[in-house]
């Protein structure tokens, strides 16, 4: 199976595992985290649900939310908004990555960039635990010479996110 087209939507369920687990099972299943993914996992302001529920998620890029020239965090969640979606919980991030594994690798033979998403990544859009601009802001899927990853990512409000730019949302409705 192919990286998701910005478009497409899946169910996933979330929730119901204590977040060491849910770093336990990312370590056994050879996800690899970089250090502000473990920044996230050590933060208390990360928490995880007792309750398990059900959520369909969307891929949009930033140019398909109605931003061709780009936006910033606050200008995507609006457009996201808009159109029926919704931020994500910040446990979705290792819940996806668990469950969609097969994610291509997007960024191979590219020049090597900085400050922006990486080619075939797909950001999963959330609410900050921090405003401080030293911590993570969230989580972002992609993989790495065939290893899945799941890195955490620095950004600042000001930060223009590109137009082919892939974030993940939840549908409003979750599913049954």
């Amino acid at each position: 199976m192919s990286i998701l087209q910005p478009r497409s939507s899946r169910i996933l369920r979330v929730g119901g595992v204590a977040k060491s687990d849910l770093l336990n099972q990312l370590c056994e299943a050879g996800v690899g985290l970089n250090p502000l993914a473990l920044a996230l996992f050590s933060n208390d302001g990360f928490l995880t649900s007792a309750e398990q529920r059900t959520l369909r998620l969307a891929q949009r890029s930033v140019a398909q939310l109605g931003l061709s020239q780009g936006g910033t965090f606050d200008e995507i969640a609006a457009r996201a908004l808009a159109q029926g979606l919704s931020l994500c919980p910040l446990e979705l991030g290792p819940h996806y990555r668990l469950a969609f594994p097969d994610q291509e690798e997007g960024a191979l033979g590219q020049a090597l960039f900085r400050d922006c998403a990486p080619p075939g990544s797909v950001t999963v859009a959330s609410q900050p635990i921090s405003a401080d601009d030293d911590m993570p802001k969230g989580f972002y899927l992609r993989v790495i010479q065939g290893v899945p990853w799941l890195r955490g990512y620095r950004s600042w409000p000001g930060h223009i996110w590109s137009p082919s730019d892939v974030l993940a949302f939840t549908e409003t409705q979750s599913a049954a």
